[in-house]
């Protein structure tokens, strides 16, 4: 195992800047998962990470070691691809054990780790198939196969579910869990799938642009986002905003007046708002309610979508650009047309300024950011 540093990492694509100033510590033995939208650089981190594309500027330590201008293969890291990267004339068996035998590794110490990894992952039963005799998931844990048998410092993983069907990737995010707690390896992991980062990772990245926007445990993240960009990422769906203004503000609280004319009573962090500043509200669908006495919204049903054991209300506003989301009982009976009342939890608002900045209320001592979190 091993921690992780990045110093002021540049990367740029002739003119083009992709990465821009980023500077990240992963501590040994942490599960840390890095998500933003297409484009935004991820993979060109990990890449990085890997050796596999050069910097511009900056620094990559793992452990205590510089290895910023070392090839990949003295990195002491193994990298896990979308597209599994398995020999297809090769078996499971031959695909696990070629790096080792690369390096020169003995006959019967390859036998011993392929077989070991093999047991933890579940396959020895398939160590004589092919790659085109295996099902999706099977290919993907002979890939992380492959990678664990030579017991690298850090695992890469670039997006390694987004070929798998749905329930697929559920079963598989269950196997990385596994894998992490069993190995106690640091892992990093890419994906643009933000429930992937919420049921998997210890500490979240958010990036955006090339550059880190937050960084955090999956509660901090969802509860505290830093801005308005953050907070519509993470969360599914995604969170609800309504534009205002600010009406009074007397810490903790903030009233804001929305476009309807409705006003909000916000709970928001020690410095008072200027009356008359714009501000964004936002709230998640599931901490909206429908009815009550206070904090009320007037919306007009749009579109529902039951599944199960809830439903999906999009919900037509004055107050807000897009749809609001409303996430209601899986009975819910409202139709197209119908008029609903929602109301606004206070304690669950956040409040986001002209600069999309959040104002709400400061995380408390226990899980503000870890050191080294830019």
């Amino acid at each position: 195992m091993a921690s992780l540093t990045l110093r002021n990492i540049h990367k740029r694509f002739g003119n083009t800047p992709v990465l821009s100033g980023i500077d990240l510590v992963v501590a040994d033995g942490e599960f840390t998962v890095i998500v933003g939208p297409s484009g935004c650089g991820k993979s060109t981190l990990l890449r990085a990470i890997a050796g596999l594309d050069d910097l511009d500027e900056g620094t990559i330590t793992i452990g205590e070691s510089n290895v910023t201008s070392l090839p990949p293969s003295k990195r002491g890291i193994a990298m896990v691809f979308q597209s599994y990267a398995l020999y297809p004339h090769m078996t499971v068996y031959e695909n696990m054990s070629f790096g080792m035998k690369i390096a020169g590794a003995s006959v019967q110490e390859i036998d011993r780790a392929v077989r070991a990894a093999a047991e933890t992952l579940g396959l020895t039963a398939l160590l004589d198939r092919k790659p085109k005799e295996l099902s999706g998931g099977e290919r993907q844990r002979a890939a992380i196969g492959r990678a664990t048998v030579r017991r690298p410092s850090i695992f890469l993983f670039d997006e390694p579910l987004s070929n798998l069907d749905a329930s697929l990737r559920v079963k598989m995010r269950h196997e990385f869990a596994r894998l992490h707690e069993t190995l106690e390896t640091t892992m990093i992991y890419v994906t643009h799938d933000q429930v992937e980062a919420m049921t998997l990772a210890d500490r979240i990245v958010v990036l955006r642009d090339g550059r880190i926007e937050q960084t955090g445990s999956p509660h901090e993240l969802y509860t505290y986002p830093a801005n308005r960009f953050v907070a519509g990422f993470i969360g599914s769906p995604a969170m609800n905003f309504l534009g205002g203004f600010v009406v009074e503000s007397r810490p903790p609280h903030t009233i804001v007046r929305l476009a309807s004319g409705t006003t909000i009573q916000v709970k928001t962090g020690s410095g008072a708002l200027s009356p008359d500043s714009p501000v964004t509200l936002g709230i998640r669908p599931e901490h909206l309610t429908s009815g009550g006495n206070h904090n009320l919204v007037e919306t007009e049903i749009k579109l529902v979508e039951p599944l199960g054991s809830h439903s999906y209300v999009y919900l037509k506003t004055p107050d807000a650009d897009e749809p609001l989301i409303f996430r209601g009982p899986g009975d819910f009976r409202g139709t197209k047309g119908d008029k609903l009342t929602l109301c606004i939890s206070a304690d669950d608002c956040h409040l986001f300024g002209q600069d999309g900045k959040g104002l709400r209320q400061k995380p408390p001592p226990n899980i503000t950011a870890k050191e080294g979190d830019p």
